[in-house]
This record gives structure tokens, sequence and C-alpha cells, in this order.
């Protein structure tokens, strides 16, 4: 291979912060994955973490999140970058049983093999990595 020829393939769409955008990243993550065993794993990440870009952060209403799809024979990355504005960095936790938010970083995170939260003072980016040399929905050993 040419030292700078590559195997991965990155997209990216920057969407409104309205809520039905959502389904437009959902379908956009579907059609680059079509085919792929990973695609309804990757579809569930993307709309979990725009839903939160857009309800918890000034990327809702007038602004706007960012999201990164990188495909390479070893891993699906997936990434959102929101607008910031809340001052406090996302989290991935495991609610209480009777906790009525938090559930859905949690849940990505489970899904994930990996999950990264960078941030800076611009916002913050949640970046899910799913490998391709295990299960859908399994962890490697």
């Amino acid at each position: 291979m040419h030292e700078y020829t590559s195997t991965a393939r990155v997209w990216g769409l920057t969407c409104p912060g309205f809520p039905e955008e959502v389904s437009r990243a959902r379908r956009w993550t579907r059609d680059i994955l079509r085919g792929s065993p990973l695609a309804d794993d990757a579809e569930l990440i993307v709309s979990e973490l725009s839903a939160n870009a857009i309800l918890h952060t000034a990327s809702g209403g007038a602004g706007s999140f960012h999201l990164a799809l990188a495909v390479s024979p070893k891993v699906v990355a997936l990434s959102v970058t929101d607008e910031g504005g809340t001052g406090t960095a996302p989290k991935v936790k495991q609610p209480s049983e009777d906790a009525v938010h938090g559930r859905g970083l949690g849940m990505v995170g489970v899904i994930a093999h990996r999950v990264v939260v960078h941030g800076s003072h611009s916002g913050y980016t949640v970046t899910a990595e799913l490998f391709t040399d295990t299960q859908p929905g399994g962890h490697p050993c």
C-alpha cells in the first residue's frame, strides 16, 4: 500500500439543532453503513448522542451539532460534537433505578466497545467506537 493511502473512510454532517434532525442523523448513518452488521448499533448510538446534543447543550434550537463517521477494516467510530454551554461534561454512568434521566450514555457505553469524551471551551465531542472483529454488541477479550 502506498504510504499516503488509507483504507479508512471518513464522512461528516452538520445538522441544525432541531429534534427532527435526529432522524436525519440516523438515516445518514444507516445509509453509510448499509450492509454492515454494526449498522443497527451505530444507528442507535448516533440517535442517542444527537438527541443529547439537542436536549442538553447550546446545540438545540438555534445551534447545530456535527457528526463524524469513520470506517476502517477494524473499527467504526461515531462522533457527535455539540456547542457546549452547559458547564458540565457528558459522563457515561449508570443512574439509580428511580432516576428519570441519565440512561442514554450508559446505554451507549454498553453497546460501544469504547466511549471517549473530549471537551473544549466551545463544546464536547463524544466518540463511540465499535470494533469490527467482534460480534455486534459484543466486547473483545
